[in-house]
């Protein structure tokens, strides 16, 4: 189990090599100019603007290394909160080629990355970033018809899309849910876009007409079957989507986005002792427990971006012993001689199991 002693020895462990770590000339660089080329890519942020009571946009300058992106694309974002390096995985709502980037985060109740973003991030801050990354994009040449759905914060993705004029699709439906008018991020200019005509705009309010459904969106766009779609909202309204669009054998036709891992049981029998061998820390992993969560407790420095299985900035080498992936059920097993990189976000220790942190 993991001890105070052992956490506070790693901890002074971690100071002391900083502090004997001398500075090289790029060090000094960094801070002069932290957006050099050549330095760990990273932004700043030059804008702050208030979207909805819960959510912001922030217009961030990115280093000279940043090698652009195309629209329904996410980054990978890092801020220090407490002295630890966090990160998260957001949409880029800016169309590509300017000088800046844009992301909109929405505070989660629980999020501590979206809420230090929502309510303390400031114009001036620095912001760790990765290169753009994802598939959720329109193809060019694009399809003469387009459905847009959208629901909550999932509008994120598509408000890039939208920005980049879908690279003059002339026919585009946007379905899109969320509580109230009020809470719709960038509802003023989407709703500008289809009072000119540029796109047409069904907008629900679940507050007053319930959630998304099948016969809602039917009805609304009675030509779905024959668009080229792209959805992103809560996991239920994407497992019905999917399997409405696979009913109709259409599978191909519909691109979806998730931004939370779906629930997966845990297999009974799975846990154990997992050591982070650097750390020297051994702690006791209940059964559908992550080994990214675990780690976190018990105040190991972990690696993390989007902790959902897609940007891979979890890795962390499995020196030995098994793990399970939560969204096959597949057995992990480290090799004898080599160890073995996994996403920690998307895998519970299937018995005694040491990595490398």
């Amino acid at each position: 189990m993991t001890s105070f002693r052992s956490l506070v020895r790693h901890r002074v462990r971690r100071l002391a090599h900083q502090l004997a770590t001398p500075l090289v000339p790029a060090d000094f660089l960094d801070m002069i100019n932290p957006l050099r080329p050549g330095a760990d890519l990273c932004g700043r942020i030059v804008a702050v603007e208030r979207e909805t009571p819960d959510a912001v946009s922030l217009e961030i300058k990115p280093g000279a290394d940043w090698r652009g992106h195309v629209p329904g694309q996410h980054v990978r974002v890092g801020v220090d909160v407490d002295g630890v390096r966090h990160h998260r995985t957001y949409s880029l709502t800016s169309a590509p080629g300017g000088p800046t980037i844009r992301i909109t985060p929405k505070r989660i109740e629980t999020g501590l990355v979206s809420t230090y973003l929502t309510t303390q991030a400031r114009v001036g801050d620095l912001v760790h970033l990765g290169q753009a990354e994802g598939d959720f994009r329109v193809p060019a040449p694009s399809p003469d018809k387009v459905l847009l759905i959208s629901a909550g914060s999932g509008i994120t993705p598509i408000l890039g899309m939208l920005r980049s004029g879908l690279a003059g699709v002339s026919d585009v439906v946007l379905v899109h849910s969320d509580r109230t008018a009020a809470d719709m991020i960038a509802g003023t200019e989407i709703r500008e876009l289809a009072a000119i005509g540029a796109i047409r705009l069904v907008e629900r309010h679940t507050s007053a007409e319930g959630r998304l459904t099948l016969a809602a969106l039917t009805a609304a766009v009675p030509d779905w079957a024959e668009r080229a779609t792209w959805a992103c909202g809560p996991a239920d309204l994407l497992d019905t989507l999917e399997a409405h669009w696979s009913e109709h054998e259409l599978d191909d036709q519909l691109h979806t986005e998730r931004f939370v891992l779906p629930t997966f049981a845990a297999v009974d029998g799975d846990g154990g002792a997992v050591t982070f061998a650097d750390s020297a820390i051994e702690v006791e992993g209940a059964p559908g427990q992550t080994i990214l969560e675990l780690g976190e407790e018990a105040g190991v420095l972990m690696p993390s971006g989007c902790r959902m299985g897609i940007c891979h900035g979890c890795l962390t080498p499995l020196r030995s012993g098994a793990v399970r992936d939560v969204r096959t059920g597949d057995l992990v097993q480290a090799p004898a001689d080599q160890p073995l990189p996994i996403q920690t976000c998307i895998t519970t220790p299937a018995g005694p199991c040491q990595l490398d942190r």
